[in-house]
């Protein structure tokens, strides 16, 4: 009972606030646009993220902790002078993979000329700042003797040929680790690639090279140059490769990621416009009708100003509110689209319920009564699901910003249907009232005058004038219209057939069976490569470095971050066994297998061990540069005491994919709790895929939780809970499908898909609530008849949004970027889905399951009894005739 009332109650309060509109209809309708202008005035100030990590690397992980421990303990990063690594941050650098088309040789002697003359070049690059050029000599990081710090694989090449020149046949390189004439042990497993050896790790051939160029970006002024001269480095490298077509080159910059993603939003613009063109055309037909008086074409191309309003004065508020831009955002225009869309067109819908003898007024209070319930509804269910995404839970950035900006649009949205296109449904009311024409507003004649015009001018200005009608058509003016005429005349007793039935749950047996093949293969996925535009330099680099490059991972920092006994044997033993099945590239496996050779023993007190220590760092020339990798202090008897120490080391894997990165980051995760050396491992790339799975997962958690609580509570003010019930269920079979045939049409759960699955949600609650709510409502009569009457009611609104928002869609697959195929792919999913649960699973399954529609008998009194009445029924398709009594 409280329920009906506040059902009624709710009603009653869109139908006055419908009157008030409709009573003042230029203010209502002025006040949206000049709003959004004001507002869009503010993209003077319009600026774009800067930084991927800020976007998509979980705000709170382990991983940026351990990386502030290990810049406290190593403030200096001098690693990259042996290692092609950036062990703790990424800074300023070039890079470039040298390959040939026939597989030839890299260390063959042309190619290593060539290679030697690539670097040449990209030495001598220069920026041009006012009063001096810079080269990379200013702004390269500097060795501890003040000279560039160069790739060794730079120094191998430089000696290969110094070798062939003096006839030398003994010269070898060994691979992953090699040794230089100054008696260095370098490692060379991410310079070399596509390696062939011999024995005894000879390397007999390489496919590909690798040059590495880090920068110093110590303040801003060296910062600028720095960006400068990667742009400068590309473009040196693409035009050394015009030059000698025989090799392909594929540079990499640190800011080619950021260049990549933001490349995304430029090469969208046309696509995006042609599908603007695409819905606004499809909106104005899907609103038309041969009846050129109760035609609505511009209201279709008004539902479209309103969405577009409302994602305008989003956008500003974002900007005056310091926001960034950034090329995950192009999936808020589509989010608004799909809801606006539904909510125009369902209260155009509701328009054409209404009678036309009826004031303008009294027919837009009815249409907000109709219609601005279920849509406050569901408006409600987006800002609580996007709602709680734009809240601290959510630990990436970029999806929290999103959420964050489409509660903004769907808010302005919901105001804006109110208002302005309450409003415009107004001026075009008054326009039919007043029998003119749709289009050119121009009075339409009697019939009886069109019948001296021409045929094109009938046919043009073709109307049915209310006194030419008979009382019992006048409320049937709208059937004319063409999804209105399928729906009532054709699909709605299709789709109930007793014959069709069993086919529909046969398909949807179908649907669940590929979608759980599918949902039981989802992937959890960080890589980065799914953000960019496709033909860039990061999807070309990645690509070079997944085929030549993957035979071991990462560099990773295994930084121990206590005092220990390192003089002792077993701390020794064990360290080296935490780090079993793992290339060490670092000091202390060598250093111990030094001492061994100079016969000194590792069992000495601990001042003798760190005496030795210091001194051999100084006399043996392989460990001239280990000093940044152990910190040593003094206590007050001058006692020199170890602090903190650290190892690089490499896993040999078969191939680096993400998920194997993440696997071995868990693995030496749970070995550092259980070890008795307290260490950490860190590596820069760790940051972004530390947990993942469970920090992209978050969002979509809480939003169904959201969303759970949203239906329960909202059970109080719908006029039946089972309308709750049969929406939850309707949603998780949507949601259960569009995630397994995403995964099917390799589609990994990543910050883009998460995003597109909180608004499947409310997609899916937009078009079914009110065919659930009119089905679950309706009384007397049978389920087959108020599934054909739910059809009829909601049908051509459902119908008409999912054509305009499909072909808005469509455009969007053919942009050239990995972030807006995941979008189409994901929104076009979660679109057609939902059509197939409106339109065929919901329509077969409500005709056999509760809420049962048999009237209860009431007991026959002399007030309620009537005469029997004799009908006779004939079927004007065939010849067949039925008598039917019927008694009441």
């Amino acid at each position: 009972m409280l329920r009906q009332v506040l059902h009624r109650g709710l009603r009653s309060s869109f139908a006055r606030l419908g009157h008030f509109v409709a009573s003042h209809p230029v203010f209502f309708a002025s006040a949206p646009v000049l709003l959004s202008i004001l507002l869009g005035a503010s993209f003077s100030r319009y600026r774009v993220e800067g930084s991927v990590e800020h976007l998509l690397a979980p705000k709170h992980s382990l991983a940026r902790i351990e990386r502030n421990l290990v810049n406290s303990l190593f403030p200096v990063n001098r690693s990259k002078h042996r290692l092609y690594s950036d062990l703790q941050t990424p800074g300023r650098y070039g890079r470039v993979v040298v390959t040939s088309f026939v597989k030839a040789n890299m260390l063959d002697q042309h190619h290593a000329d060539l290679i030697l003359k690539l670097h040449s070049a990209v030495t001598r690059i220069q920026v041009q700042r006012p009063g001096f050029n810079y080269t990379f000599a200013h702004i390269c990081i500097l060795n501890n003797d003040k000279s560039c710090i160069v790739d060794d694989i730079v120094h191998i090449l430089k000696e290969l040929k110094a070798a062939r020149m003096s006839n030398q046949t003994n010269f070898a390189i060994t691979y992953p680790i090699t040794h230089l004439k100054d008696g260095r042990e370098v490692y060379n497993g991410h310079q070399l690639g596509g390696v062939t050896v011999h024995s005894k790790d000879r390397v007999k051939s390489a496919e590909a090279i690798q040059l590495t160029y880090y920068l110093q970006a110590i303040n801003s002024l060296n910062d600028m140059v720095a960006e400068k001269w990667e742009s400068n480095f590309c473009d040196t490298v693409e035009l050394f490769q015009k030059s000698n077509r025989n090799v392909t080159m594929y540079p990499f910059t640190s800011s080619s990621l950021q260049e990549d993603f933001q490349k995304t939003s430029i090469v969208s613009e046309r696509y995006l416009t042609t599908s603007l063109v695409l819905v606004v055309t499809l909106a104005m037909l899907c609103c038309s009708m041969q009846d050129c008086v109760r035609s609505k074409p511009w209201l279709g191309l008004l539902g479209l100003l309103t969405v577009s309003l409302a994602t305008l004065t989003a956008a500003g508020i974002i900007n005056l509110t310091g926001g960034k831009y950034n090329s995950t955002f192009l999936g808020i225009p589509f989010i608004v689209l799909g809801h606006g869309l539904y909510g125009t067109f369902e209260m155009l819908s509701s328009w054409r319920k209404t009678r036309e003898d009826q004031h303008v007024k009294e027919r837009t209070a009815a249409v907000f009564a109709d219609s601005m319930l279920s849509f406050s509804l569901t408006t409600a269910m987006y800002l609580v699901t996007f709602g709680i995404g734009a809240s601290p839970f959510t630990n990436i950035e970029a999806a929290r910003l999103f959420c964050c900006n489409s509660c903004i649009a769907i808010f302005f949205n919901y105001l804006y249907v109110l208002s302005f296109y309450g409003s415009s449904l107004v001026f075009t009311g008054y326009i039919e009232n007043n029998y003119q024409h749709s289009i050119f507003c121009r009075k339409v004649p009697k019939p009886e005058v069109l019948q001296e015009k021409p045929a094109w001018y009938r046919f043009l200005l073709t109307a049915k004038f209310s006194e030419d009608t008979a009382e019992s058509e006048e409320t049937n003016s709208y059937e004319s219209h063409l999804l209105v005429c399928f729906l009532k005349r054709y699909y709605c007793d299709w789709i109930t057939n007793t014959y069709v039935k069993p086919f529909v749950v046969l398909f949807y047996l179908i649907y669940i069976s590929f979608a759980l093949m599918g949902y039981l293969q989802v992937n959890e996925e960080s890589d980065l490569r799914n953000i960019v535009a496709t033909a860039t330099r990061t999807m070309e680099y990645t690509a070079a470095q997944q085929k030549y490059f993957s035979n071991y991972s990462p560099v990773i920092g295994f930084y121990i971050y206590e005092s220990i006994e390192y003089w002792n044997i077993t701390v020794q033993e064990d360290m080296l066994e935490y780090t079993k099945g793992f290339v060490r590239i670092s000091w202390f496996e060598s250093y111990l297998n030094y001492l061994r050779k100079l016969n000194i023993s590792t069992g000495l007190p601990k001042k003798n061990f760190t005496d030795i220590l210091r001194n051999s760092f100084l006399k043996a020339p392989q460990f001239a540069h280990f000093s940044e990798d152990i910190i040593f202090s003094k206590k007050y008897n001058n006692e020199v005491d170890i602090v903190a120490s650290r190892m690089f080391l490499v896993a040999k894997t078969m191939d680096t994919k993400r998920e194997e990165l993440y696997h071995l980051l868990e693995t030496l995760r749970k070995l550092s709790l259980k070890s008795k050396v307290k260490f950490i491992v860190f590596n820069p790339s760790f940051v972004y895929m530390d947990r993942y799975a469970s920090y992209m997962g978050a969002p979509l958690q809480n939003s169904c939780i959201s969303a759970l609580f949203l239906l329960f509570f909202s059970a109080f003010l719908v006029a039946d809970s089972l309308i709750n019930v049969w929406l939850t269920l309707t949603v998780a079979s949507v949601e259960f499908g569009v995630i397994g045939f995403m995964t099917l049409w390799k589609v990994d759960l990543d910050c883009i898909s998460v995003l597109c699955l909180i608004y499947g949600i409310n997609y899916t609650v937009d078009n079914c609530a009110p065919l659930l709510s009119t089905f679950v409502l309706g009384k007397d009569f049978t389920r087959t008849k108020w599934v054909k009457n739910a059809l009829e009611v909601h049908g051509v609104a459902i119908l008409q949004s999912y054509l305009c928002y499909i072909v808005g869609l469509i455009p969007l697959a053919a942009v050239p970027s990995n972030l807006t195929r995941t979008l189409f792919r994901c929104l076009f999913l979660i679109a057609l889905v939902t059509f197939f649960h409106c339109f065929a699973i919901l329509p077969v399954i409500l005709t056999f399951v509760p809420p049962s529609k048999k009237k209860r008998k009431e007991k026959k009194t002399p007030e309620n009894r009537e005469e029997i009445e004799c009908v006779e029924m004939v079927d004007m398709d065939s010849t067949r005739v039925v008598d039917q009594i019927t008694t009441v």
